[in-house]
């Protein structure tokens, strides 16, 4: 039995955006982002509150924040009290933090042990709740890390468990490299679910060998209604190399309207967002839905694409 209705989460304009070459204006975030709302997203993680040199593609947050059509939930990362505190001072409703289940991987994102990113968060996380904040965790590596390979879910898990205890209202499991398999999730999400509740749980899939859709169907199977994806399939990691992008917002969009599971979203106007997103970090995105869309809609093209 599948849930009748499905929340996508829209990582685009953050984790979509920073992974790319391509640096947009303020002015040309805001009409990506007018476009996925015009589309019935109702969630959008808009950036990062990092600081500007870390990642340059994400250092106008605090000017995107202020010019925001209305509508979607928006959120943007923050990864210490100063981001936190930007946010805030931005308007943000809902924050989030992250960091992952394999050490040398939490090392390179954070430069900071488990231990410690835990230890940062019992300090972060109550003061944005203390504010009215809804904190939204992102746990990465869950399926497998690329220097560590294999990452014990039982270690993700008690990880999870403590992220809850201080306080974070959702848990975003990441396949940060895409690796997943259908059984592999499954595994992974009994575990956590003899733990935590489905309603709690959102899951990250990289589609890096072509399963994110496979891994997506077995969390519907098991009660998961929060997904992250991103417009066109931008984005990945910047310290995860060999990961393709996320999830396509379109491909999931797309078949669970096949489905019939209710999302909200006008897939015609989400295609008019792919190709503004495409138009605008200038290549070719990697959504299937997406690019069959565009064939449809400029043949032309498409027939001179394929013979070149």
């Amino acid at each position: 039995m599948y849930p009748p209705r499905v929340t996508l989460y829209e990582v685009g304009p953050r984790d979509g955006l920073q992974n790319e070459a391509a640096q947009l204006p303020v002015d040309d975030k805001v009409r990506l982002i007018e476009k996925l709302a015009a589309a019935g997203l109702s969630r959008i993680e808009i950036g990062s509150f990092v600081r500007p040199d870390w990642i340059p593609q994400l250092a106008d947050t605090d000017k995107l924040a202020s010019r925001l059509p209305p509508g979607p939930r928006y959120a943007a990362l923050v990864p210490n009290r100063t981001g936190l505190d930007r946010a805030i001072a931005a308007g943000l409703r809902e924050v989030a933090v992250f960091m992952s289940s394999s050490e040398t991987h939490n090392q390179k994102n954070t430069n900071k042990s488990i231990a410690e990113s835990l230890g940062h968060f019992a300090q972060i996380v109550p003061a944005a709740k203390k504010q009215g904040r809804f904190v939204r965790a992102y746990l990465s590596t869950v399926w497998g890390c690329p220097y560590e390979g294999k990452v014990d879910p039982m270690r993700a898990l008690e990880i999870s468990r403590e992220l809850k205890k201080i306080g974070c209202d959702e848990l975003s499991l990441g396949d940060t490299i895409g690796v997943g398999n259908p059984l592999q999730t499954r595994t992974i999400l009994e575990l956590f679910l003899k733990h935590l509740d489905p309603g709690y749980l959102a899951l990250h899939l990289h589609d890096t060998n072509g399963t994110a859709l496979a891994n997506c169907l077995v969390g519907l199977e098991m009660g998961i209604t929060i997904f992250d994806t991103s417009i066109g399939g931008m984005g990945g990691c910047p310290y995860a190399p060999g990961a393709a992008g996320n999830l396509a917002t379109e491909d999931l969009a797309s078949m669970l309207d096949d489905m019939e599971i209710a999302t909200g979203v006008d897939l015609e106007k989400l295609f008019e967002a792919g190709e503004l997103a495409q138009r605008l970090i200038g290549h070719k995105l990697t959504g299937r839905r997406l690019q069959a869309a565009l064939g449809r809609r400029h043949p032309g093209e498409a027939r001179a694409e394929a013979s070149t």
